[in-house]
Protein backbone atom coordinates (compact mmCIF):
# COMPACT_ATOMS: atom_id res chain seq x y z
CA UNK A 1 0.00 0.00 0.00
CA UNK A 2 1.44 3.34 -1.03
CA UNK A 3 0.85 6.35 1.23
CA UNK A 4 0.85 9.96 0.03
CA UNK A 5 -0.19 13.09 1.91
CA UNK A 6 -2.10 16.20 0.92
CA UNK A 7 -1.25 19.00 3.37
CA UNK A 8 -1.87 22.71 3.72
CA UNK A 9 -3.60 25.27 5.85
CA UNK A 10 -7.36 25.34 6.40
CA UNK A 11 -9.13 26.84 3.40
CA UNK A 12 -6.34 26.05 0.95
CA UNK A 13 -8.47 23.60 -1.06
CA UNK A 14 -7.18 20.21 0.13
CA UNK A 15 -10.60 18.55 0.23
CA UNK A 16 -11.65 20.01 -3.13
CA UNK A 17 -8.42 18.75 -4.70
CA UNK A 18 -8.77 15.27 -3.18
CA UNK A 19 -12.38 15.12 -4.41
CA UNK A 20 -11.13 15.78 -7.94
CA UNK A 21 -8.15 13.38 -7.68
CA UNK A 22 -10.09 10.32 -6.52
CA UNK A 23 -12.03 9.70 -9.77
CA UNK A 24 -8.82 10.15 -11.77
CA UNK A 25 -7.08 7.42 -9.78
CA UNK A 26 -10.13 5.14 -9.88
CA UNK A 27 -10.36 5.58 -13.68
CA UNK A 28 -6.76 4.32 -13.86
CA UNK A 29 -7.57 1.16 -11.89
CA UNK A 30 -6.13 2.40 -8.59
CA UNK A 31 -8.02 1.29 -5.47
CA UNK A 32 -7.87 4.35 -3.25
CA UNK A 33 -8.72 5.08 0.37
CA UNK A 34 -8.46 8.28 2.39
CA UNK A 35 -7.68 9.23 5.96
CA UNK A 36 -8.74 12.80 6.75
CA UNK A 37 -7.75 14.67 9.88
CA UNK A 38 -10.16 17.13 11.47
CA UNK A 39 -8.92 19.68 14.00
CA UNK A 40 -12.37 20.22 15.40
CA UNK A 41 -15.26 18.28 16.82
CA UNK A 42 -17.17 16.53 14.05
CA UNK A 43 -20.08 14.15 13.78
CA UNK A 44 -20.98 11.80 10.96
CA UNK A 45 -24.16 10.63 12.63
CA UNK A 46 -27.56 12.34 12.72
CA UNK A 47 -29.52 13.19 15.84
CA UNK A 48 -32.52 10.91 16.19
CA UNK A 49 -30.96 7.95 14.32
CA UNK A 50 -30.58 4.72 16.30
CA UNK A 51 -26.78 4.78 16.08
CA UNK A 52 -26.68 8.38 17.32
CA UNK A 53 -28.92 7.46 20.24
CA UNK A 54 -26.67 4.49 21.09
CA UNK A 55 -23.57 6.74 21.14
CA UNK A 56 -25.34 9.36 23.24
CA UNK A 57 -26.31 6.61 25.67
CA UNK A 58 -22.61 5.85 26.18
CA UNK A 59 -21.60 3.09 23.75
CA UNK A 60 -17.89 3.15 22.85
CA UNK A 61 -18.30 1.70 19.35
CA UNK A 62 -21.22 1.39 17.00
CA UNK A 63 -20.95 -0.56 13.76
CA UNK A 64 -23.70 0.10 11.23
CA UNK A 65 -24.10 -2.30 8.32
CA UNK A 66 -26.26 -2.58 5.23
CA UNK A 67 -26.07 -4.29 1.85
CA UNK A 68 -24.31 -1.18 0.43
CA UNK A 69 -21.83 -0.07 3.14
CA UNK A 70 -20.75 -0.35 6.72
CA UNK A 71 -19.33 2.18 9.12
CA UNK A 72 -17.65 1.87 12.49
CA UNK A 73 -17.81 4.84 14.82
CA UNK A 74 -15.57 4.90 17.86
CA UNK A 75 -16.02 7.40 20.66
CA UNK A 76 -12.72 8.24 22.36
CA UNK A 77 -14.44 9.23 25.62
CA UNK A 78 -11.29 10.78 27.04
CA UNK A 79 -8.80 8.41 25.36
CA UNK A 80 -5.90 9.86 23.38
CA UNK A 81 -6.37 10.62 19.67
CA UNK A 82 -4.96 7.83 17.49
CA UNK A 83 -1.68 8.45 15.69
CA UNK A 84 -1.54 8.30 11.91
CA UNK A 85 0.32 4.96 12.16
CA UNK A 86 -2.50 3.53 14.29
CA UNK A 87 -5.12 4.80 11.85
CA UNK A 88 -3.30 3.33 8.85
CA UNK A 89 -3.43 -0.10 10.52
CA UNK A 90 -7.23 0.19 10.69
CA UNK A 91 -7.68 0.87 6.96
CA UNK A 92 -8.27 -2.05 4.60
CA UNK A 93 -5.54 -2.66 2.03
CA UNK A 94 -5.69 -0.45 -1.05
CA UNK A 95 -3.27 0.61 -3.79
CA UNK A 96 -3.01 4.22 -2.64
CA UNK A 97 -3.89 5.70 0.75
CA UNK A 98 -4.23 9.47 0.57
CA UNK A 99 -3.71 11.27 3.86
CA UNK A 100 -5.49 14.63 4.02
CA UNK A 101 -4.16 16.88 6.76
CA UNK A 102 -1.63 15.50 9.25
CA UNK A 103 0.80 18.13 7.96
CA UNK A 104 3.33 17.33 10.70
CA UNK A 105 3.71 13.67 9.69
CA UNK A 106 6.86 12.30 8.06
CA UNK A 107 5.26 11.04 4.86
CA UNK A 108 5.75 12.27 1.29
CA UNK A 109 3.20 14.99 0.70
CA UNK A 110 1.90 17.55 -1.70
CA UNK A 111 1.45 21.01 -0.24
CA UNK A 112 -1.72 22.83 -1.29
CA UNK A 113 -0.91 26.53 -1.12
CA UNK A 114 -2.96 29.68 -1.69
CA UNK A 115 -1.14 32.98 -1.20
CA UNK A 116 -4.42 34.78 -0.38
CA UNK A 117 -4.62 32.91 2.96
CA UNK A 118 -1.56 34.80 4.18
CA UNK A 119 0.05 31.66 5.62
CA UNK A 120 3.68 30.72 5.00
CA UNK A 121 4.65 27.80 2.80
CA UNK A 122 5.23 24.51 4.63
CA UNK A 123 8.15 23.93 2.26
CA UNK A 124 11.16 24.24 2.65
CA UNK A 125 10.91 23.78 6.45
CA UNK A 126 8.97 20.52 5.91
CA UNK A 127 11.40 18.27 4.01
CA UNK A 128 8.58 15.75 3.39
CA UNK A 129 6.85 18.15 0.96
CA UNK A 130 7.79 16.80 -2.47
CA UNK A 131 5.65 19.18 -4.59
CA UNK A 132 3.43 22.23 -4.26
CA UNK A 133 0.02 22.64 -5.90
CA UNK A 134 -0.91 26.30 -6.09
CA UNK A 135 -2.95 28.87 -7.95
CA UNK A 136 -0.10 31.42 -7.92
CA UNK A 137 3.44 31.66 -9.25
CA UNK A 138 6.12 30.36 -6.86
CA UNK A 139 9.87 29.90 -7.20
CA UNK A 140 10.78 26.53 -5.70
CA UNK A 141 13.40 23.80 -5.86
CA UNK A 142 10.61 21.18 -5.96
CA UNK A 143 7.87 20.75 -8.59
CA UNK A 144 5.16 23.41 -8.60
CA UNK A 145 1.89 22.09 -10.02
CA UNK A 146 -1.23 23.96 -11.16
CA UNK A 147 -3.84 23.54 -8.41
CA UNK A 148 -6.68 24.02 -10.88
CA UNK A 149 -5.50 21.14 -13.10
CA UNK A 150 -6.08 17.99 -11.03
CA UNK A 151 -5.02 15.69 -13.90
CA UNK A 152 -1.51 17.18 -13.71
CA UNK A 153 -1.47 16.72 -9.92
CA UNK A 154 -2.76 13.14 -10.23
CA UNK A 155 -0.07 12.30 -12.81
CA UNK A 156 2.62 13.61 -10.45
CA UNK A 157 1.30 11.56 -7.49
CA UNK A 158 0.89 8.49 -9.72
CA UNK A 159 4.49 8.71 -10.93
CA UNK A 160 5.97 9.76 -7.56
CA UNK A 161 4.25 6.82 -5.85
CA UNK A 162 5.88 4.46 -8.34
CA UNK A 163 2.82 3.20 -10.19
CA UNK A 164 3.67 1.84 -13.60
CA UNK A 165 1.44 1.49 -16.64
CA UNK A 166 1.73 -2.29 -16.20
CA UNK A 167 0.45 -2.07 -12.60
CA UNK A 168 -2.34 0.21 -13.71
CA UNK A 169 -3.53 -2.28 -16.34
CA UNK A 170 -3.29 -5.19 -13.87
CA UNK A 171 -5.47 -3.35 -11.36
CA UNK A 172 -8.02 -2.14 -13.91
Amino acid sequence: MKIFGIAGYSGSGKTTLVEKLVPLFVANGIKISIIKHAHHNFDIDLPGKDSYRHRQAGASEILISSSRRWALMHELRGEAELSLAQLVKRVSFCDLLLIEGFKGESIPKLEVYRKVLGEPLLFPEDKNVVAIATDTSIESSIPVLPLNHPAVVAKFIFEYSGFTKRERRANA
